[in-house]
């Protein structure tokens, strides 16, 4: 019999999806790698300025990265703990702590399991669009306000002193009085980290710059002896990895532990959210936002399984995974499996690596938290959002990062119940040579047409916005006596509530008593359906979609001519 022809062209197109696929696995083998390597410094520097022990923040990286690898929908995203909930955490359990290592530990392991909880049931009730309440502008008023103060809590370790105060300016105190006892080696050792971190971030970004000097410092330290001349190290971290279970303690014995969960899932999935999008836009694909909250749930419950702390996805260390030439989130498997075996048997490596050094890459994670060239723009655009970002700024600094957080939440709110409070009323002229109209403040040049003022209010009309708007519209009114026609341009009002279809009426007699009339037009169909269920049709004539700006002109125009 003869052999069946072969088709080149799909034996070809095989072949190309095999070779695809093996190039995709080892991309993803190598950016997993780097991602560990990356992960191991950070991850002890954040678990020290989480008040827990160093290893701790190893178990985020690890457990969180595998979760979200099956539950998440961004190719690159990397999970672990973050700057601002490394600080967040620390600040907030220490008083529930109350000195106790140990309980300390629980309730971060507690505070990620309700992080889980929080983050299942919102996903379950579909409330990943919330997070649109929190306003770029609060954030960066707010991550700013978190930067620094997480490098203040860095500085003693950097200086060698001990530091002290519980909050922003007392720790600025009692830093500036123990400077005369700075320890020179410590300092030393501290600025030459700070200054190869930054060289490094500089020219080879993307590269585990930070593991070369761990590396580096742990290598001097042994080599020099350095514990004897003031040093501090992390000292042992247990080997091997961390059992699974129930942090054994409950959300009742610890008061004020839901209200920082709830903290550290907006703050969490807002910053994981951001980052997976600007990774998703640069790459050309999609990501479920409501995915994401199952991702971020499945991360926290397994990380608190762990032992760990909660965890969330970050810029930085995702910026690294996709440098790296991640293709997927096989990338976080490797990941997570190369710091297990680090975890079995490395760690006994990490002993002699300075407390310094590590601070030293928290101050350098943490300048990206400060973007003074955003806060700039940002002043010279709207002074108002600069005035809130400032004020968001100052109120972590003030009352620490757990209310900074729901400050922002109350100030993203504040900001656009504002905007929806004092809506801008423009006064409207004709644009020359058109039939179109526009705000005459803006643009001076546009033809008033006589004895007819008309008004375009830039949002809808509410109850808590229609007595700005009346006093707005009666203002222009009274000041040219001789108006006989106020004509409502509703184009830019999407939605009329009764208060502001009973505003419409009460503007109707305000005007008759000045021998004027209302006319309304482009009103939306929701908004005519109310305005005709009042009764506004009665006193404004008819409410129709065809109505035109310019055809109530037009009307008047008639009016007079007849009148002659």
């Amino acid at each position: 019999m003869t052999a069946p022809a072969t088709n080149p062209a799909v034996s070809s197109s095989v072949g190309d999806r095999l070779a695809a696929n093996d190039q995709s696995f080892w991309a993803d083998g190598v950016a997993g790698i780097t991602l560990a390597a990356y992960a191991v410094p950070v991850a002890l520097a954040y678990a020290t300025l989480a008040g827990l022990e160093p290893v701790v923040g190893i178990y985020g990286f690890m457990f969180g990265g595998l979760a979200y690898a099956v539950l998440g929908s961004s190719r690159h995203l990397a999970i672990g703990p973050t700057s601002a909930i490394s600080i967040l955490v620390g600040a907030s359990i220490a008083p529930m702590a109350a000195g106790d290592p140990a309980r300390f530990a629980q309730i971060a392991a507690l505070v990620a399991l309700l992080v889980a909880a929080l983050a299942f049931v919102a996903w379950l009730l579909r409330l990943s669009t919330l997070t649109s309440f929190v306003s770029d502008t609060i954030l960066l008023g707010f991550k700013a306000g978190a930067g620094i103060s997480i490098a203040v809590t860095q500085l003693p370790s950097a200086f060698g002193v001990p530091g002290g105060g519980s909050h922003f300016f007392g720790r600025i105190a009692t830093l500036a009085h123990q400077l005369g006892d700075t320890n020179p080696v410590v300092l030393a050792m501290s600025m030459g980290a700070l200054a190869l971190l930054l060289l490094g971030e500089r020219l080879l970004p993307g590269r585990p710059v930070a593991l070369a000097v761990v590396i580096l410092s742990i290598v001097v330290t042994t080599f020099f002896g350095l514990q004897e001349h003031g040093i501090v190290t992390v000292g042992a971290i247990p080997p091997g990895l961390p059992s699974i279970g129930l942090p054994g303690i409950r959300p009742s014995d610890v008061d004020g532990v839901i209200p920082l969960a709830g903290a550290c899932l907006l703050l969490g999935y807002v910053e994981g959210v951001s980052a997976a999008r600007t990774l998703a836009s640069k790459h050309g694909y999609d990501v479920d936002v409501r995915r994401e909250l199952l991702a971020l749930g499945g991360a926290n419950l397994l990380t608190g399984l762990g032992h760990g702390y909660p965890v969330a996805g970050g810029l930085s260390q995702s910026a690294v995974n996709e440098q790296a030439g991640a293709r997927s989130r096989l990338a976080l498997v490797v990941a997570s499996v190369t710091l297990g075996v680090c975890l079995v048997f490395l760690t006994g490596l990490l002993r002699n690596l300075p407390k310094a050094v590590l601070a030293a890459i928290v101050l350098v994670a943490v300048t990206g938290l400060v973007d003074i060239g955003e806060i700039r723009n940002l002043r010279r655009v709207s002074r108002l959002e600069f005035r809130v970002a400032m004020t968001a700024l100052v109120g972590v600094l003030l009352l620490g990062i757990l209310k900074g957080v729901l400050l922002a939440v109350i100030g993203s709110i504040l900001l656009l119940l504002h905007r929806v409070a004092v809506p801008h009323v423009a006064l409207l002229g004709r644009i020359p040579g058109t039939n179109r109209f526009s705000d005459l403040a803006r643009h001076p040049d546009n033809e008033r047409i006589a004895r007819v003022a008309i008004f375009r209010v830039e949002g809808p009309l509410l109850y808590f916005n229609v007595e700005h708007v009346l006093g707005e519209v009666l203002k222009h009114v009274n000041a040219a006596a001789d108006v006989v026609l106020v004509v409502f341009d509703l184009s830019t009002s999407p939605y009329v509530d009764l208060a502001g279809a009973r505003m419409l009426e009460k503007l109707c007699g305000e005007l008759a008593e000045r021998d004027a009339v209302l006319r309304l037009a482009e009103a939306h169909s929701e908004v005519r359906d109310i305005l005709r269920a009042e009764g506004l049709e009665g006193r404004t004539g008819t409410i129709s979609r065809r109505t035109s700006v310019e055809e109530l002109v037009g009307t008047l125009r008639l009016e007079r001519e007849d009148g002659r």
